[in-house]
């Protein structure tokens, strides 16, 4: 089976697409859209590294700027090159897994969501168990302060996190927007991206961690 894969540059869209290719799919391409900022449905911090992503996979993209129904069009070009399926990273939002789901289906495609209510907690001890390097771009939740900007994530920030999860009632994985992320190396990459950046403050709690270059590495 042919599917499409939506790569936003996080952890989730990244880890979905490797789900589908450890279950035996074909990857014809990713999808990315990069969306107005404070998007309430899209990823919007460097949204744009997916397709040094997608490079670094072997795997074509087909990127776009825009409102989120921008992913119709996004969607129907990947049916063009024979997409029987979408997959996305959705976690736990039923607003952003109906949205999805609608807009596939309108298309005549089969929406996949792997990690739909998943443990999130063990989640994010799998993703760098298996050799997900994570950087966190975002923190925009109380509990989660600048100094995690422009990390990399080890087992032990994981554990950190969970600790300040539970005691201030984030989510640990972030899918309430409280942080993002951005994927710079995964099992699935034949080069390493590499980034450099500065923290820059939005107001209030909310940071970002703005790429400023970036580059393909060979591993």
């Amino acid at each position: 089976m042919k599917v499409a894969s939506l790569l936003s540059g996080g952890k989730d869209s990244n880890f979905a697409l490797h789900w589908a290719i450890l279950h035996g799919l074909e990857v014809c391409c990713t999808l990315t859209l990069k969306p107005p900022e404070d998007s309430e449905l899209l990823q919007f911090p460097a949204v744009e590294l997916a397709r040094l992503q997608s490079i670094a996979m072997g795997l074509p993209n087909i990127y776009d700027v825009g409102n989120e129904e921008k992913l119709i069009e996004l969607m129907k070009k990947a049916k063009e090159m024979g997409a029987e399926y979408v997959v996305s990273g959705a976690l736990l939002s039923d607003y952003q897994r109906q949205r999805m789901s609608t807009w596939a289906e309108r298309l005549g495609l089969k929406p996949l969501a792997p990690l739909w209510r998943i443990d999130q907690e063990q989640y994010m001890r799998m993703l760098v168990r298996n050799g997900f390097e994570i950087m966190i771009i975002r923190v925009a939740a109380e509990g989660l302060g600048p100094e995690f900007l422009g990390k990399v994530l080890t087992s032990k920030d994981v554990e950190e996190i969970i600790r300040r999860a539970r005691k201030y009632g984030f989510n640990p994985a972030f899918e309430g927007g409280e942080a993002e992320t951005l994927v710079l190396k995964a099992p699935l990459y034949r080069k390493r991206l590499i980034v450099k950046g500065k923290k820059v403050h939005r107001g209030g709690g909310d940071w970002i961690f703005r790429i400023i270059e970036a580059t393909l590495s060979d591993l």
